[in-house]
């Protein structure tokens, strides 16, 4: 009976048990170490001793990295290098530093943000703990006893499964009676036996072995790590699970390393570069190996004492070349581009406009890698309850005796006072004072019976806070219609096992409860039998108006009118529940009684025993009438929505809810409107199952099929609404058709010879099934889908990324919305009512939907375009330094003869052309953020990929060897037949030098400052600033004075002051910048004047027409438009109904996208913005 456990745990006494041979696992070769884990937790990725290796070690994966250090090694080799090995040193230790220094940043971050508690790492599997209130609980324990009656224990696990509400935990009742005192506790000698450590935090089956007894476990006995022990003074446990074997561990998932579309396209150019190069150099070594054998084999002065082949002598050429020519793979690229997405993160973090006064909470850039994403993103995959809505549920309207209650605030002049109820929420807004004139006159029978069945069927726990009640209920909605009642009147004060006690209107009566017919999401209603002071029973019932129906009496009245009333809640979005009632013969009672007890204690099929039990009892029910609950909208989501629509983001939502919610939500938001066609999931799944049937007819099976045919034919909208369980039918992801795949797969089963049920006979249809499926969901406006697991969210986000090769971006805020934003290229994560687990996973978090817009259309565009115009003018000024040599290897006789001063090549990349590019990356914008969300259609560019691809690169190339070639052969045609004024000639190699690299460094920042459009004081200082420091630092190095201290490393003594000296250079030197800048100021000014962007119109408005907005939309909500049924939300698990019916879980407390180029429409702005 036992066998299907496979964890053996026994207490504290013995704790060497766990170290048995038995209980070890091979970890490495033939060492072993014991399957239980320890409960430390690592959070750091260095430590002193291993922080320098492993930190090379990880830079130098990188591709560049490593091939700057085969350089350096190179250059160590004097028959091949032409250039000093500190060339090369220099560029690279500073990069190395740069970015280790930021590693270690990070991780001293990391560190702190981890566990501190010492005493934690200490505990192992079988230890009996001591927890107190407040407590964070360190590894998964099962509960022995509590201070608390019953060994009750109430914790917080919003840091485990998001939900905010406490939950009751208890232990069993032989511990709880048998291990009340430490001497008790010392001498437990129990064996537990369970389940392997597993993710699933739902489920716990387990037995223990003490006193020759057999106890069962289960989950209502486990405190999970992760949770916090709240309002019980202290409890003792023993430790099942610790470290990586706990829950929470294992439902971490993998942390999969995200990288930017750019970060692709970079590596792939570098690659592109390195084999240019490769090709470069390999030609030149061809032309030294020609040149020496017809012309440097001949000249008797070219003699070097050497009798090297002219074969072998092109091979060193070759290798030469390749340390001459290494700029073109920039070696401070990577590291700059860290730097950049620091500073943008910074901004993000830095923004007020997107920080959260209420709750004091800016916006948090959680990772720096993935900025200019953002403004890539294509389609955004959201949550609904938490992330688009407020998850606080208000009780707004109700109808009772077929008459409704409750004004909207368009409605309304003053709101209802609750004053004369001592017990009334001091929060709690109602605006309609003709109810509370009915309810004080109790007049009104069945008003008296609607807020006496609130107040009495739920699953609320209550207790006293500083004198005032506080309910602990198992949904947000619950817990707003208990509220409700106590305002009204009917406050529920307290319970035990068998008895609850409410004040009605001031009179305080007690009910026994007599059966809790608790909710789950099959039944979608709950129902309490109680027996009344004077002896009558009455079943009260509350659930979805679509389950209540079928269940009333015939002879029930104000069906009709209830009806009407629940039709206009759910044009209002309210989330609607019906209420009823119904009288029972005590010998009825009897009689279900048995029957239920019988069903209570079945061994197997409890819960459908019991389903089918409470069957009997709810029949013929009264209809009293019908509540509405306002799940509030956040601020700005239809704005926000609107615009990032207008930049051709596709929105879906994924969401656990109900369909009817999540539809209504999807009107109130505007991301469905009343002209759209909606399509539910069985007509997603016929229009599959043809097209795959069309598909099996054609002669190929379809496999060679390229044109796509659309699924939805006309200009209008279209809508998928898709369950959980139709996106398992559609998608093939049902169990058994997993299995029969699988069985086909591996030939167990036949493949079928004629299936005709539209469904896939193997895993290519299934592929083409599912790709059908995003095809089609693609071709819509929008996407909800309901119903769905937090796994079926991530496989949703999945197949788009796969299919569309599209950038994606999943937001939530709760703990079930981890795996999607995991899953997703980007992680957003809202800091909401459901815990710190979203945000703790998430690349990005704030507090509110509404500074996603911000997040996209301002950051993310800024850091595209910065990143952008940064990478294309870090490869031209490479390719302009770097092509010198090239051009002059065809006079020096292809010897790796470099054309400037050692030290400026050292220096070009790290102090002289740095910073002004730079600051552009990290500064620079096309229009200001007012402007780029005034303007979505701005947002076009980064999705198309139009800023940074190959072309662009390839235009960089060709500008480079374009600016090479004037920087090499106009100084070479000026000092070809020059005298100076003093008739000294500066025709000299070393002159040369110095007036090339003088006009490279001034025409590469003055090209920057063409392509700066943003102007700081920052900017202005470091174009100028650089072209300064260049001459300062030429004329420091170039000086006698240093060279009288290392001769040996500079040797161009004199070089600066004499060259520019002569006017004939400086004039040399301007020639060369106005020739090579010239061409580019007449490109730009005829693309801003013909071929105009979207920026460019934007920044010039004035000069061009713009076309404004003025078709307002209508309202999504209209009288006599179509019903939306709204039903009522339970929370997707159990209600309480089990500890409350044991009698032990009661506190004894006292009763007391289109083109580019098109017209740009201006976007309404948010209020809120």
């Amino acid at each position: 009976a036992l066998g299907r456990y496979d964890q053996q745990v026994k207490t504290m006494n013995d704790r060497d048990f766990c170290k048995l041979p038995e209980f070890k696992k091979k970890s490495f070769l033939c060492f072993k170490k014991s399957k239980y884990s320890g409960n430390a937790i690592k959070t750091y990725k260095y430590n002193v001793l291993t922080f320098l290796p492993l930190n090379l070690y990880e830079q130098f994966k990188r591709a560049a990295n490593l091939y700057f250090l085969a350089l350096l090694i190179l250059q160590i080799i004097p028959q091949i290098s032409t250039l000093p090995w500190y060339t090369t040193l220099v560029p690279l230790v500073l990069v190395l530093g740069i970015t280790a220094v930021k590693d270690l940043i990070d991780d001293l971050v990391r560190n702190c943000a981890g566990f501190q508690e010492a005493k934690w790492m200490d505990i192992q599997v079988g230890d009996v703990v001591r927890l107190k209130k407040n407590d964070f609980i360190p590894a998964d324990i099962l509960l022995l006893s509590s201070t608390e009656p019953n060994s009750l224990c109430y914790v917080e696990t919003a840091e485990l499964d998001g939900e905010t509400n406490l939950k009751f935990k208890m232990g069993p009742k032989v511990t709880h009676e048998r291990l009340q005192e430490e001497s008790q506790l010392a001498a437990f000698d129990a064996m537990i036996l369970c389940e392997e450590p597993n993710n699933r935090l739902d489920k716990f089956t387990g037995t223990m072995k003490w006193r020759r007894e057999m106890y069962p476990l289960d989950l209502d006995n486990m405190l999970l790590r992760g949770c916090k022990l709240r309002n019980t003074e202290e409890c003792r446990g023993l430790v099942i699970f610790a470290g990586a074997d706990t829950k929470i561990m294992r439902n971490g998932g993998k942390t999969r390393f995200k990288r930017t579309k750019i970060d692709f396209l970079m590596n792939y150019m570098v690659y592109t570069i390195f084999v240019v190069l490769v090709l470069v150099c390999a030609g030149l070594a061809i032309g030294h190996s020609f040149w020496y054998q017809e012309i440097g084999s001949l000249a008797w002065y070219l003699y070097d004492g050497k009798s090297d082949t002219a074969s072998y002598r092109g091979f060193l050429s070759f290798w030469g070349y390749i340390i001459v020519l290494n700029t073109m793979v920039p070696i401070s690229l990577y590291v700059s581009v860290e730097v950049i997405r620091l500073g943008q993160s910074k901004f993000i973090n830095w923004d007020l406009q997107m920080y959260y006064a209420e709750k004091d909470t800016p916006a948090k850039a959680r990772t720096t890698t993935l900025n200019e994403q953002l403004g890539q993103i294509e389609y955004i995959f959201s949550d609904k309850t938490g992330t688009l809505t407020q998850n606080i549920m208000a009780f707004k309207k109700c109808t009772i005796g077929g008459r409704t209650y409750g004004k909207s605030l368009s409605e309304h002049n003053e709101e209802s006072k609750c004053s004369w109820n001592k017990y009334a929420d001091r929060k709690f807004q109602f605006y309609d004072g003709h109810l509370i004139s009915c309810i004080c006159s109790k007049k009104d029978a069945e008003m008296m019976e609607f807020f006496k069945l609130l107040s009495l069927c739920h699953t609320v726990m209550v207790e006293q806070k500083d004198g005032e009640l506080v309910y602990q209920a198992a949904s947000p909605d619950e817990g707003a219609l208990v509220t409700a009642a106590r305002c009204f009147g009917f406050v529920f004060l307290s319970r035990t096992q068998d008895s609850i006690t409410v004040s009605e209107m001031g009179t305080e009566n007690t009910y026994e409860m007599l059966a809790l017919l608790d909710f789950n999401s099959d039944r979608k209603r709950m129902s309490i039998i109680l027996r009344f002071p004077d002896g009558r029973i009455r079943l009260y019932c509350k659930g979805a108006d679509t389950v209540i129906y079928q269940r009333l009496n015939p002879s029930s009245k104000h069906k009709e009118t209830t009806q009407h009333a629940l039709d206009g809640f759910a044009n209002e979005t309210l989330r609607t529940l019906c209420l009823c009632y119904k009288d029972i013969s005590a010998a009825d009672y009897n009689s279900w009684a048995q029957k239920h007890k019988e069903a209570s204690v079945a061994m197997s099929n409890r819960e459908q025993a019991l389903d089918s039990v409470y069957e009997l009892i709810e029949t013929n029910l009264m209809l009293i009438g019908a509540t509405a609950i306002e799940d509030k909208l956040q601020d700005g989501v239809p704005e926000t929505i609107a615009k990032l629509a207008k930049a051709d983001i596709k929105i879906w939502v994924l969401t656990g809810d109900k369909k009817e919610t999540a539809e209504n939500i999807g009107y109130s938001c505007e991301l469905l409107t009343d002209d759209m066609q909606i399509y539910y999931g069985e007509d997603v799944n016929e229009k599959l199952s043809g097209r795959m049937m069309r598909r099996r007819n054609e002669p190929d099976g379809g496999r060679n099929k390229k044109a796509k045919e659309p699924f939805f034919t006309g200009d209008g909208k279209n809508a998928l609404i898709i369950t959980g369980g139709w996106l398992n039918e559609i998608l093939c992801e049902k169990k058994k058709k997993r299995r029969r795949l699988r069985l086909r797969r591996l030939g167990k089963r036949p493949r079928p010879t004629n299936p005709q049920d539209g469904q896939p006979a193997d895993d290519w249809e299934k592929e083409l099934r599912q790709k059908d499926f995003v095809d089609m969901a693609c071709e819509c406006s929008a996407v909800i889908c309901c119903r769905v697991t937090p796994k079926q969210k991530a496989n949703v986000v999945s197949l788009v990324k796969r299919y569309k090769n599209a950038v994606t971006l999943s937001i939530g805020d709760g703990a079930n919305d981890v795996n999607m934003i995991k899953t997703a290229d980007i992680g957003v994560g809202i800091s909401g009512q459901e815990g710190m687990q979203a945000v703790m996973s998430s690349d990005y978090a704030f507090a509110q939907f509404r500074y996603l817009q911000r997040l996209l259309l301002v950051h993310g565009r800024w850091s595209y375009i910065r990143m952008c115009k940064f990478l294309r003018f870090f490869f031209y000024k490479n390719f302009a330094f770097t092509l010198v040599h090239f051009w002059y290897s065809f006079f020096n006789g292809y010897s790796a003869q470099v054309a400037y001063e050692d030290w400026f090549i050292t220096l070009y990349n790290v102090l002289y052309s740095s910073l002004p590019v730079l600051l552009v990356g990290l500064l620079d914008q096309d229009v200001n953020d007012t402007l780029s969300l005034r303007f979505p259609k701005l947002y076009l560019p980064g999705q198309k990929g139009a800023l940074f691809n190959y072309r662009n690169f390839f235009i960089s190339l060709f500008h480079g060897i374009f600016t090479s070639l004037i920087i090499f052969f106009i100084p070479y045609g000026a000092f070809l037949q020059t005298m100076g004024q003093d008739g000294e000639a500066p025709s000299d190699y070393q002159s040369f030098a110095v007036v090339t690299a003088s006009s490279l460094i001034m025409i590469v920042n003055l090209q920057i400052s063409l392509d700066t459009s943003y102007w700081t004081f920052v900017n202005c200082f470091a174009v100028l600033g650089s072209i300064a420091i260049y001459f300062g630092v030429m004329f420091d190095i170039q000086s006698a004075g240093i060279h009288v201290l290392f001769p040996s490393a500079f040797t161009f003594t004199g070089v600066a002051s004499n060259s520019l000296r002569q006017p004939y250079l400086w004039l040399t030197i301007i020639l060369t910048v106005g020739i090579s800048l010239l061409p580019v100021i007449c490109i730009q000014f005829l693309c801003k004047t013909i071929w105009p962007t979207e920026g460019d119109k934007v920044r010039h408005k004035k000069k061009y027409e713009l076309e404004e907005e003025v078709k307002k939309k209508p309202p999504a909500f209209q009288r006599g438009g179509r019903s939306r049924r709204s039903a009522y939300a339970f929370s997707h698990s159990r209600g309480y109904a089990d500890l409350i019916a044991s009698g032990r879980s009661i506190r004894q407390k006292p009763r007391a996208r289109p083109e580019l180029r098109d017209s740009i429409r201006e976007a309404p702005q948010a209020e809120n913005i």
